[in-house]
């Protein structure tokens, strides 16, 4: 399947964005063109798990598989903001 956005250009562009950062880019910005007609919901859902993940990770808990995933994708979007 085709990524959703063309990882080199990202890489270009942003050359703080490691392989990392942009497998959770192209894994949510998916799952997010998948149901358009809730992008902005889905959005404000996984800035909320970021932030929880977040939370967890400076305490020292275990992150699940999809915080960790909001997790890194919101670190790839600061990233992109840098």
């Amino acid at each position: 399947m085709k990524p959703p956005v063309d990882p080199e250009r990202l890489r270009a562009r942003f050359p703080a964005l490691g392989d990392a950062d942009l497998v959770a880019y192209a894994e949510v910005t998916r799952r997010i063109l998948a149901d358009s007609g809730r992008g902005g919901e889905l959005l404000a859902e996984l800035a909320s798990l970021a932030r929880r993940a977040r939370e967890k990770e400076v305490q020292g808990q275990a992150l699940d598989a999809d915080e960790r995933t909001a997790l890194a994708y919101w670190r790839a979007l600061e990233k992109m903001q840098a």
